[in-house]
C-alpha cells in the first residue's frame, strides 16, 4: 500500500494521539467520503445538464416554487433534528 505524508494542525494531532485513534483508518474513511461526495455532485450536475437539455432552463416562477419547497424541507429537517436532540438529551 502506498504511503503518504499528512500534516495536521497541532490540536488535531494532539487529539488523535491522546485518544489513540487510528490516524490511517480515519484518513482513508475521510478521503473515501470526500471522493464519494464529489462523485455524487458530479453525477447531479450531469443529470441536471441532461434535464436542461431535455426540457430547457426553469422559469423564474419554477425556480421560486423550488426555493419555497427547499426552505420548507429544510425547516422540517431542522425541526426533526431538534426533536431528536431533545429526546436524546
Amino acid at each position: 500500500m502506498p504511503r503518504m505524508q499528512v500534516y495536521l494542525p497541532q490540536d488535531l494531532y494532539d487529539q488523535v494521539k491522546g485518544r489513540g485513534l487510528p490516524a490511517s483508518e480515519l484518513l482513508q474513511a475521510a478521503v473515501r467520503a470526500e471522493v464519494r461526495r464529489q462523485a455524487l455532485l458530479e453525477e447531479g450536475d450531469r443529470y441536471l445538464g441532461e434535464l436542461v437539455a431535455e426540457v430547457g432552463e426553469p422559469t423564474a416562477d419554477e425556480v421560486a416554487r423550488a426555493e419555497v419547497m427547499v426552505e420548507r424541507l429544510a425547516r422540517r429537517s431542522r425541526s426533526r433534528s431538534r426533536s431528536r436532540s431533545r429526546e436524546a438529551g
